[in-house]
């Protein structure tokens, strides 16, 4: 059923998509589209993806294309207390400490 939702197939892309979305909520399944757990996952958003699409959009992303792993435990401190102090502030949206568009080519 993943055939029927629309996929995003970049880093960039899942930005662009959650930035786009200024009224309606972002739902974005990260996986596999031959993994079962997944296609059961992808019937079930493709289902109700008609009756919610006037408050909510579904994305699928593949995770084996833009993967990619930290290396460094304190960059991952350094994000994960960026998204800490963004949402304590009641902000949705926080720009990460290091710009990541370049460095991992999504």
């Amino acid at each position: 059923m993943s055939y029927l939702l629309p996929h995003l197939h970049s880093g960039w892309a899942v930005d662009q998509a959650i930035l786009a979305e200024e009224e309606r909520l972002v739902i974005i399944r990260f996986g596999h589209d031959w993994d079962e757990t997944c296609m059961q996952m992808d019937e079930v958003l493709a289902a109700v993806a008609e009756t919610i699409k006037n408050f909510a959009v579904i994305y699928l992303v593949d995770i084996t294309e833009i993967n990619w792993a930290l290396k460094d435990k304190q960059e991952f401190i350094d994000i994960v207390e960026t998204v800490y102090r963004g949402a304590r502030k009641g902000r949705g949206l926080v720009i990460a400490p290091k710009d990541y568009s370049t460095k991992y080519r999504y």
